[in-house]
């Protein structure tokens, strides 16, 4: 008896409906650099399951509320196994969790050093001249759309300032 052979390769069409998405979207995350180009092969362009895996992780990010930056950030940092991992959790959508205010006086716990395991690579975020922010390629999802949030405010306050 033989197993029933698991798709590998997808159409456009096909890969944008095993995913819920337009064929169009599939195309912008292309061009925007969220997914690799597959290999051009005129009307027989296929799609492989690395793409349906980064669809899939796609969600489940955009469910998290995460903008398309962080999303692209997390895609560049993540193996494809933990693609994966990600692309079958849950993705039903969270809502962002604002800190409250203190009702008290601040209490600021002591950090510790993080361990000295060689150098850390941080990206570097020019908000406005002279205003930097340093993202560490080590941060979580939260951290990062957190250093997302920060930069649409900036550019939010850039447009209300124009004359």
């Amino acid at each position: 008896m033989s197993t029933p052979k698991t798709q590998s390769e997808w159409k456009l069409t096909e890969l944008a409906e095993a995913v819920g998405v337009s064929p169009r979207t599939v195309r912008y995350y292309v061009q925007r650099g969220l997914l690799p180009a597959p290999p051009f092969r005129g009307p027989d362009t296929v799609y492989g399951e690395e793409h349906l895996v980064r669809l899939k992780a796609i969600r489940v990010l955009q469910a998290r509320f995460l903008p398309l930056d962080a999303i692209q950030a997390e895609l560049q940092r993540l193996s494809l196994d933990e693609l994966r991992q990600l692309a079958d959790s849950d993705a039903t959508p969270t809502p962002p969790v604002y800190a409250q205010p203190a009702s008290g006086p601040a209490v600021v716990a002591p950090q510790q050093a993080p361990p000295a395991t060689g150098l850390k690579r941080y990206e570097r975020w020019e908000l406005l001249p002279g205003l930097e922010l340093h993202v560490s390629e080590a941060a979580d999802t939260k951290t990062r759309a957190l250093a997302e949030r920060v930069r649409a405010l900036i550019a939010e306050f850039q447009e209300r300032e124009k004359p």
